[in-house]
């Protein structure tokens, strides 16, 4: 029964984000306004990790198998990749790269903030 609970906060959240792609005016997809839903009630601690813990490892667990179809897919369109698939590896390859630097700086910078804020509570 846990695990139906949890299944029913996750997609209770799913469906607030559903809601809010139709009725606000926005080209924001739906997936984003639950996962920022989710991240707010998270972050707020008007959710606890506790309570969607188990179903959403679960989630995570199964996710790579969600890519196998698109991966196959890939085999119907190689004529169209083909001829594009250097540049492709090239951009995917400096965009990771980007977003790395991007993301242990930006973590960086959050962790020396926080580290600041601590030393004047104390």
């Amino acid at each position: 029964m846990k695990y139906v609970w949890q299944l029913t906060i996750i997609l209770g959240v799913s469906f607030l984000g559903e809601a809010l792609s139709e009725l606000l005016p926005l080209p924001v997809p739906a997936s984003i306004y639950g996962l920022v839903i989710m991240f707010i009630l998270l972050l707020t601690g008007a959710l606890k990790v506790q309570s969607i813990k188990e179903t959403s490892d679960f989630f995570l667990v199964a996710m790579p198998i969600l890519f196998i179809a698109p991966g196959v897919g890939v085999i119907d369109y190689w004529d169209v990749i083909k001829p594009i698939l250097l540049p492709a590896v090239i951009i995917m390859f400096i965009a990771t790269i980007i977003i790395m630097v991007a993301t242990g700086g930006i973590t960086q910078w959050v962790i020396k903030l926080n580290g600041k804020r601590g030393n004047k509570n104390a």
